[in-house]
């Protein structure tokens, strides 16, 4: 499916890999409409890119719902490409220093990055299942972002990793429920990436970080995972699976 002339919703798209898919998809072509928690921060990329800024808590039915609504009719149909990449990376013992429990940060972080994902995916389904076709069959393309902690998570990451870990266990049964109204879903699983939350992580913790990363020896960039997400698109066989985006590294326990 070509980029050019259809409408993307990219979630967390105010900063990081979102902000990046949104530019890269706009300057194919792409109308975009950037759903963020943090408003600003979707306007200024909206603004710098000719797209629209929405405003939602991806966990919350109803602010999607509505979301998605007022893209559609801002864009002048529903999205046929949907990328979420809202989420969160809180860190946690599951039993921390004198027996404290981690439950309260489990479940946020569950319902932010696994049940937002599966909520946006949801609600721009079944928005894609009323479209009409294109020639190809396709009426739309769900890219949903799991991490390599789904399967190397670290020390803390217990409910990170498991939260990434449901997002790309559901890429597969997502995508055969889907097959036949033509909708592909993927899944990618990035490693150590230049976000926000790498870069404010002490100089001499990233350094450490960075050397375990095999070739190339540094930080992943943004712009690739969008040029990953540009791929999937345009190439109608990718489905129902996870790619790794992560210079081959894999992480160890601390």
């Amino acid at each position: 499916m070509l980029i050019s002339g259809h409408s993307a919703l990219v979630t967390g798209g105010g900063s990081g890999l979102g902000a990046a898919t949104a530019r890269r998809f706009a300057s194919l072509g792409a109308r975009v409409a950037i759903l963020d928690y943090d408003i600003d921060r979707a306007r200024n990329v909206a603004a710098e890119i000719g797209g629209l800024a929405v405003q939602a808590d991806v966990s919350d039915q109803a602010a999607v719902d509505q979301a998605l609504e007022e893209a559609s009719q801002q864009l002048g149909g529903s999205p046929r490409i949907a990328v979420s990449c809202a989420g969160v990376g809180h860190a946690a013992r599951i039993v921390g220093r004198e027996g404290k429990l981690s439950f309260d940060v489990f479940e946020k972080t569950l319902r932010v990055n696994l049940f937002g994902t599966y909520n946006v995916m949801s609600h721009a389904a079944r928005r894609m299942m009323a479209l009409e076709p294109l020639e190809s069959g396709e009426r739309g393309v769900i890219i949903n972002t799991a991490s390599v902690a789904w399967e190397d998570g670290q020390l803390g990451q217990a409910a990170y990793a498991a939260s990434k870990g449901g997002i790309a266990s559901m890429c597969l049964p997502a995508a055969r429920e889907f097959a036949r109204a033509g909708i592909r879903v993927m899944a990618i699983a990035p490693g150590l990436f230049r976000t926000p939350m790498m870069e404010g992580l002490p100089d001499e913790v990233a350094e450490a970080i960075t050397a375990n990363i095999p070739f190339p020896p540094r930080l992943g960039e943004p712009e690739e995972y969008a040029l990953l997400a540009e791929h999937i698109v345009t190439n109608a066989f990718l489905n129902g699976t996870t790619i790794r985006l992560d210079g081959a590294v894999r992480l160890p326990p601390r």
